[in-house]
């Protein structure tokens, strides 16, 4: 009875996903999927978070627009003010297409050209960055409660504070000590709070319906504090060795002087190795982000060729999405890890050659 009911299920939801194609493709023969505009729309950043549509209904959380013109002072308004009022309230309205603030919000100027305000409004990355910022937090606080009511020594945690301590004790025992050193302790919260902001990002953003499926550590702007964030810890905490392997480095004196070659490659390194950082993170996420719209689009491109297109691009396309989110879920701890392993790295290498009564301090404790 199980092995039939195990062949009967996966066949109900082939039916299932095969009719939701057919019946796609009527609608989209009338109007064909705009590939384009789903994706950038999807990875892209917007003032309202889409939820669903409903038949001709689109249910959406409009979001608070702030913003300050240099004319007009301040202003704050819900986007669906912009809606109801036909696309512009108060003398702004959101740029066109082909616009060189596309998607934007903007104001025209005196002399009729778009001009953009000093925009701080609550997009849908940033409502996202507050809700898993939060639920990190309460993950976290929920964990140290486990602690704070036991006493040292106790047995052992189960179930989710046991998830917790495993991956906590393996970054710290397996990525920051070996990559920092002795002195990883003064590190260590910056590292486990950039492991775990990242990884909790990474997951949500792979969860399709609300309060998921933002792309937010595939937006430069988020890698970017992160890597500022390790630029930062590595070069106020750097030692007097590094700051001297960067201006005076041991070579040859013909690569300092009189032409600075080596000392001017080594300075130009204190930036390259954030920007690898923010690179490799946004690019990984912004990419599977996409892939995986892409091949859910495929089910409405197939759906303009005829039924038997349509079944046969929604089985493909359910496949590969599901090898997709199984692969995305493994890059998601993936790049987390990379990313505070890289960081530990390179810290621990501006930590080279430190005072000895430091490093003797730090393996006392």
């Amino acid at each position: 009875m199980k092995q039939l009911r195990n062949i009967i299920t996966p066949l109900l939801l082939l039916a299932c996903l095969f009719g939701v194609g057919t019946h796609a493709a009527a609608e989209d023969r009338k109007s064909p999927v705009d590939v384009k505009s789903v994706m950038f729309g999807h990875i892209g950043d917007a003032y309202e978070w889409e939820i669903t549509t409903v038949g001709q209904t689109r249910l959406s959380i409009p979001l608070p627009i702030i913003v300050y013109s240099r004319t007009t002072g301040w202003h704050a308004f819900l986007y669906s003010t912009l809606e109801r009022d036909g696309g512009t309230y108060e003398g702004f309205h959101i740029a066109p297409a082909g616009s060189k603030y596309e998607g934007k919000i903007v104001e025209t100027g005196a002399d009729g050209q778009e001009v953009r305000p000093w925009d701080i409004s609550i997009t849908k990355v940033t409502l996202a960055l507050l809700i898993n910022s939060a639920l990190l937090v309460l993950i976290i606080l929920y964990t140290a409660r486990w602690y704070r009511k036991r006493p040292l020594g106790s047995l052992s945690p189960g179930g989710f504070v046991g998830f917790m301590e495993m991956f906590i004790m393996m970054i710290n025992d397996d990525v920051i000590k070996p990559g920092i050193g002795p002195n990883y302790r003064k590190f260590a919260p910056y590292l486990q709070t950039a492991f775990f902001f990242i990884f909790i990002n990474n997951l949500m953003g792979l969860i399709p319906f609300f309060p998921g499926g933002a792309n937010v550590t595939g937006n430069i702007a988020i890698t970017l504090v992160l890597a500022v964030c390790t630029f930062v810890l590595i070069n106020v905490f750097g030692t007097r060795t590094y700051w001297k392997d960067i201006f005076w480095p041991d070579v040859p004196w013909w690569l300092k002087v009189p032409i600075p070659m080596m000392p001017f490659i080594e300075f130009f390194g204190i930036f390259t190795k954030p920007f690898a950082l923010m690179i490799r993170l946004f690019a990984n996420m912004l990419s599977g982000h996409m892939a995986m719209v892409v091949l859910t689009c495929l089910i409405f491109i197939g759906a303009s060729m005829g039924p038997v297109f349509t079944g046969t691009f929604t089985v493909v396309s359910v496949a590969f999405n599901i090898f997709m989110n199984l692969l995305e879920l493994l890059v998601a701890f993936i790049q987390a890890y990379v990313f505070t392993m890289l960081s530990a790295v390179f810290i621990g290498l501006a930590q080279e050659g430190g005072e000895k009564k430091e490093i003797i301090e730090s393996l006392k404790k």
